[in-house]
């Protein structure tokens, strides 16, 4: 059943979309489990107000995609077998001076971050790519 958010719904839970992630979480287990949990606290700590949701289930992603929104998507957080993606919505419309993204640089208004196995997380300019993320949204909010 597709929700308002394009979410689809468990049939029978009850789950938050907070809860639906940390599930998520659990069932990568591993270094992905790992690296999301890792990603999800960041996010949260550059934006206390960012909303989590889950888009895009099917059936070859059960647990769907967890996505932080603040007026707007932020980023989204999807899992492959050999990277975790932090793909921005509006990534080509920031700044990035300390050269995190690696990924989807071709495309005209998305830019992502692959993170693979033993990567690290260049904590302070990840957040702050993520406060200039949360600003974009709440300046075109404003408009």
């Amino acid at each position: 059943m597709k929700s308002a958010n394009n979410a689809v719904d468990e049939p029978g839970t009850d789950a938050t979309p907070s809860e639906q992630i940390d599930a998520k979480i659990a069932a990568l287990g591993g270094w992905r489990g790992k690296m999301l949990s890792q990603l999800r606290t960041l996010i949260r700590q550059a934006d206390p107000e960012a909303v989590e949701t889950v888009k895009w289930r099917k059936p070859s992603n059960p647990h769907g995609v967890p996505i932080w929104e603040h007026d707007g998507i932020i980023c989204t957080g999807e899992t492959y077998k050999d990277k975790v993606k932090l793909t921005f919505a509006k990534g080509a419309s920031l700044e990035d001076p300390s050269g995190l993204f690696n990924s989807s640089l071709d495309g005209n208004v998305r830019r992502a971050i692959d993170f693979k196995e033993g990567d690290a997380i260049d904590e302070v300019p990840l957040k702050a790519l993520i406060r200039a993320a949360v600003a974009v949204n709440t300046s075109s909010r404003k408009k």
